[in-house]
């Protein structure tokens, strides 16, 4: 028969000298919740022990210990109550070491912030906010203004709107601006980008009315003019983000779409999704400009990823972007473009169930403010990541690697490789890099970065023939010591 005599009481156990370190340091209320669910636990396995003489483990196969005494049952109570209390109060939203060369990585939270955004978002978070609030007239103001003025500097709009994510932004467009009416959409653009977003599925969900033109391959501006009727809202044009269509293909010009749009009082509205301004900042007189033009390695994605200066420039009469991607800011769904359809978007009821918090407005003017500085190709953690020469990362791995050495744990080489700029953008284009190749003596390459990511501050790596590989293109230079310190501690 099984003797529960031997389980102490959750009284008895608090007041042991290491639980009540617990509960100082994890509150009354978890570390009782803890006790009871640890000592729930010993009386099964006392239970399903009795009748078995001599039993001194669990019958389960589990290689837990069964007490003898109250005083043994205390001390595996104990022994197991500061794992279970961790394991609880760790965040599943954890900092991690992004050492996969995938610069905008959506699993791992896409753009890291600036040090301007991180200010700005302490700043406005620890109290209250002008979120809505006019300081001048002294009474209710607009929240959606806030990021305004920067934004239209940054891309030469006359206004523009933000919302919590890129496809919100081309779901409230079309809501706002032609629910009940057609789009007209080129087949070789009726994208589905990660997440199952379709765009005939959210234009089905804003109320427009899909009109296809061309082939997949195929369309011109000719597809688009004879297409157009009276119950033409817009024309549409989405970035192809994520695939590249090559051989027999045509795609009319922006500047070519513009001006079917204006022959007709049409809009011409466009989802470019990757919100591409250091493109665009090419032109500036000497600075970013001139900065730019040096980097050799970055010429293919400078000339064939478009900006968002250009739709402008081109006259898209309203384009949408997000926020954290190339734009190096937080998650967010940017309008900008004509001042009356920005404004019809801003009306819509559709917006407030969209719209964004004080956080997000402050890290994306925070951003916003590094652009305006001038400073963003040093602030900005994904422009500096891809601006990154690979001769400066070759440097830093071989730095690492001559740390290494004085281990017996690893075999290291640094060799050339290929660095992805991600999120759904500039699909099929690399940069060049430098990777530090990792052999560990005895571990397989599986096993070594599972141990990388076992770490408290995970390393995520990558594996190329049998070898674990890192590029420390994705890791801020700061880091460099965590990864030297991880791979000494796992070997």
């Amino acid at each position: 028969m099984a003797d529960f005599r031997i389980i102490p009481s959750i009284e008895t156990l608090r007041q042991r000298p290491g639980i009540r370190a617990l509960l100082e340091r994890y509150g009354h209320a978890a570390v009782v919740a803890a006790l009871r669910e640890e000592t729930d636990a010993l009386r099964r396995r006392v239970a399903s022990s009795a009748g078995r003489p001599g039993l001194t483990e669990a019958p389960a196969g589990s290689g837990a210990v069964l007490p003898t005494s109250v005083d043994e049952a205390a001390a595996l109570v104990e022994a197991a109550l500061e794992p279970r209390l961790s394991q609880f109060f760790q965040s599943t939203l954890r900092p991690v070491i992004n050492a996969t060369g995938v610069i905008i990585h959506t699993n791992l939270g896409r753009a890291p912030l600036s040090l301007s955004a991180l200010a700005q978002v302490e700043a406005v978070s620890r109290g209250y906010s002008t979120l809505e609030f006019d300081l001048e007239e002294g009474r209710r103001g607009h929240r959606d203004r806030h990021a305004e003025a920067l934004l239209c500097r940054l891309a030469g709009a006359d206004a523009a709107a933000v919302v919590n994510n890129n496809a919100a932004a081309t779901m409230l467009m079309l809501a706002a601006l032609a629910s009940g009416r057609e789009v007209i959409v080129s087949r070789g653009e009726l994208v589905e980008i990660g997440g199952g977003f379709r765009v005939p599925d959210v234009m089905a969900q804003s109320g427009a009315i899909l009109r296809e033109v061309g082939t997949t391959n195929r369309t011109r501006a000719a597809d688009y003019e004879s297409a157009i009727t009276d119950r033409t809202a817009l024309i549409l044009r989405v970035h192809r983000s994520n695939f590249t269509i090559e051989g027999f293909t045509e795609q009319p010009a922006l500047e070519d779409l513009v001006a079917v749009g204006r022959r007709y009082t049409v809009p011409v509205v466009e989802d470019l999704g990757s919100g591409n301004v250091i493109g665009g900042m090419l032109n500036a007189a000497g600075g970013a400009g001139a900065a730019l033009a040096e980097l050799t390695w970055l010429q293919p994605f400078l000339r064939d990823e478009p900006t968002v200066q250009g739709s402008v420039t081109a006259g898209v009469d309203v384009v949408c972007v997000s926020g954290d991607k190339l734009l190096g800011g937080p998650q967010a769904g940017i309008l900008l473009g004509r001042r009356a359809l920005v404004e019809t978007i801003r009306r819509h009821p559709l917006m407030r169930a969209l719209r964004v918090d004080k956080m997000t407005y402050a890290a994306l003017t925070g951003t916003l403010a590094d652009y305006a500085a001038g400073t963003a190709l040093e602030t900005i953690p994904v422009l500096r990541m891809l601006t990154q020469s690979p001769e400066s990362i070759d440097a830093r791995a071989r730095r690492v690697a001559a740390h290494l050495a004085s281990t017996d744990a690893y075999e290291t080489e640094t060799i050339d490789g290929r660095s992805t700029i991600g999120g759904g953008t500039t699909p099929g284009l690399t940069i060049p890099t430098r990777l530090l190749a990792l052999t560990h003596r005895h571990r397989s390459a599986d096993s070594l970065a599972a141990a990388l990511r076992g770490l408290d501050l995970p390393i995520i790596a990558r594996i190329e023939n049998d070898r674990v590989v890192l590029d420390l293109r994705t890791v801020v230079e700061e880091d460099d010591e965590a990864v030297l310190a991880g791979l000494v501690r796992i070997g």
